[in-house]
């Protein structure tokens, strides 16, 4: 007898070679209805797979993530029967999932376009309503090479996979297949035929190369049901209109241009915006004791290759010569801050020494990679390198870990995950120096009671790395901040301090970004506030509205004041009705709006109109102003009135 051991504990009993499927029906029919897959001993699997002495089993059904995961990856599968049922001629090439879905690379001359969309939908439904099963063929590496001779792309996946058991699946009643990891969901059915569509159609390079030839790939999306599809469909949509590529350019924020692809122009209004986000930053990290740098932009070829970024960042940098000497763009401010600490000489009493710089970096984006400020060529770092003692290391994170939720927590991003990505293949440093680097970062995180996720070998080249994904409105995760461990910079560069006992030693850096990019930032914040900053981000926080010629000199006697106090302010004396007026700072996304008249003129007051709101409250000048300061100061996310 097979022994089951469940997540509860439970252990069950059940005959040698039966099914996981089988194990499912002995706990329930209800399980066994809503299975999609299981892990056992925690290897993904088949509900086919044959069970046999002590394991530990769970069964996955869609709503777990990984669950979820499976069914998106059968869905491509039966998107992909689907294309070559109606185009014969395809050639697949392979079909991964990826995040809220899936696509497939396919060698079609016959380009696909949205009009066909219906028709590949159409013929999934058909595919999934013959409910017939997922039949997984396992075969030696030999015998799959023989099988798919002639067939370029799976003789290359065959090559490129793991193993010396190749695994097929095949489905339907054309008897489709495709080589295949898996695992799958048992039966064409247990995805759902009203929660899945075709996305779009795209261009891809096979490997990514542009000299092989450009494949087709096609996306698409899959969820448990059709509410969860619906839902996926409006955040998109909702995202759409929050595009900040769009957003920018009615705002009047920034701009790119064919002169200096990838590089942002930022306008007066894009400025107002940038320079709230760093005098912020600036007073935080004053509050945190840093003090600020600045370094070079450019910075000899010797520099890089010492650094170790010639060797495993070349391909991302831009070089030039002066005097017949090469030198490098920089792409990370790090280098520059080591030759800072190395200007000097330092002792124990000083550490730890903590250094901020909004540092000015390129680095080479493809062209079909650049997306407005959140993927650019040019962009601002907040980075900071912290120099510290060994025993200091856990104390120095957790101060990194705090100043990390004050300042997101400003921008009313208090939703984010953490992980930890430890030694990549390609590495600077001993395996003994990574050990003891990865392990100070989990001491941290512990120390804090922070939840987080292991990635393995994802880490920087230099050392291992904490970061934080924030969620957006739209439940988008980006990835912001990074805390890097590193204890091979500082002995390349010849670091030293003199110790208590009067020798000298090596520090350690700590390399950390709080809001990464600051040009990718102000892009998120565009997106996840729809324009309609907070006060304090606003570019124009309060546009004074008179309703007529005659109350013009009040208006600019409200501006004058309004700006004396720190405001960011604008009046309208056009010529429209003021209700048009208002319609127009609405849509330019102007937090607060002043109508004033004889009436108000008279009482020294305004009739305040909030952003996004019909209502309006007539209140004293003085009292307006007194309370959006207040606002502004404290950094709230709130405009309301509260008089």
């Amino acid at each position: 007898m097979a022994q089951a051991k469940l997540p509860d504990g439970n252990i069950l009993e059940i005959a040698d070679g039966a099914s996981v499927l089988e194990l499912a029906e002995q706990i329930g029919p209800g399980l066994a209805r809503v299975a999609v897959a299981a892990k056992i001993n925690d290897q993904l699997v088949d509900l086919s797979t044959p069970l046999a002495g002590e394991v530990d089993v769970v069964i996955l059904t869609s709503k777990d993530d990984t669950g979820l995961e499976i069914i998106r990856h059968s869905c491509a599968h039966i998107m992909a029967e689907a294309i070559c049922s109606i185009w014969p001629k395809t050639q697949l090439v392979y079909g991964p999932t990826i995040k809220d879905g899936f696509y497939y690379d396919i060698d079609l001359d016959e380009p696909i376009r949205p009009e066909d969309f219906s028709r590949i939908e159409q013929k999934m439904k058909e595919i999934i309503k013959a409910d017939t099963p997922f039949e997984r063929i396992e075969m030696s590496r030999d015998d799959a090479v023989l099988k798919m001779a002639g067939e370029k792309y799976k003789l290359d996946n065959i090559e490129h996979a793991t193993g010396d058991v190749i695994s097929f699946y095949k489905h339907g009643d054309g008897v489709f297949e495709d080589l295949c990891r898996g695992p799958h969901v048992p039966r064409t059915k247990s995805v759902d035929s009203k929660a899945f569509k075709i996305m779009s159609v795209a261009g891809a390079y096979w490997h990514g190369d542009s000299t092989q030839k450009m494949l087709q790939r096609v996306y698409g999306t899959a969820w448990r049901n059709k509410k969860e599809l619906a839902e996926h469909l409006f955040r998109l949509e909702e995202a759409k209109k929050r595009d900040h590529r769009i957003l920018g350019k009615q705002m009047d924020l920034f701009s790119f241009h064919e002169e200096g692809p990838g590089f942002a122009f930022l306008h007066p209004k894009g400025m107002k915006v940038w320079n709230a986000i760093i005098d912020y930053w600036r007073a935080v990290h004053r509050k945190y004791g840093y003090e600020e740098i600045k370094t070079p932009i450019m910075l000899n070829e010797s520099l890089w290759h010492k650094s170790g970024h010639w060797d495993n960042y070349k391909e991302n940098m831009y070089f030039t010569t002066v005097d017949d000497v090469t030198y490098a763009v920089k792409p990370m401010n790090c280098p520059g801050g080591l030759l800072v600490y190395k200007s000097n000489k330092h002792s124990y009493r000083e550490f730890p020494i903590r250094t901020a710089e909004l540092g000015l970096v390129h680095r080479y984006e493809a062209s079909g990679m650049m997306h407005g400020l959140v993927r650019v060529r040019q962009f601002t770092q907040d980075d900071a390198h912290i120099f510290c003692m060994p025993d200091q290391i856990e104390s120095e994170i957790i101060g990194v870990i705090n100043l990390v939720q004050e300042l997101y927590a400003a921008f009313g991003f208090e939703d984010y995950h953490v992980e930890l990505s430890t030694k990549p293949e390609k590495h600077i440093g001993s395996d003994e120096i990574w050990d003891v680097a990865t392990n100070a970062l989990k001491g941290a995180l512990e120390h804090k009671e922070m939840a987080y996720q292991i990635n393995e070998g994802d880490g920087a080249f230099y050392g291992p790395k904490i970061d934080f994904h924030i969620n957006d409105c739209l439940d988008r995760s980006w990835q912001l901040g990074t805390i890097q461990l590193d204890f091979s910079m500082p002995e390349r560069f010849e670091l030293t301090y003199v110790d208590q006992d009067n020798t000298e030693k090596t520090p350690v850096m700590i390399h950390r970004a709080i809001l990464g990019s600051l040009e990718r930032f102000m892009g998120i914040l565009i997106e996840h506030f729809g324009g309609n900053m907070p006060l304090w981000l606003a570019p124009e926080q309060v546009r004074v509205l008179p309703i007529s010629e005659k109350t013009n000199d009040y208006a600019y006697d409200v501006l004058a004041k309004l700006k004396a106090a720190g405001l960011y302010a604008v009046v309208d004396t056009g010529d429209d009705k003021v209700g048009a007026k208002i319609a127009r700072a609405h849509a330019e996304k102007v937090p607060y709006m002043l109508v004033v008249g004889p009436k108000e003129a008279e009482a020294a007051a305004v009739n305040v109109r909030i952003r996004q709101s019909q209502e309006t409250q007539t209140i004293p000048l003085e009292q307006f102003i007194s309370t959006a300061k207040a606002k502004n100061a404290d950094k709230s996310l709130d405009l309301a009135l509260e008089i």
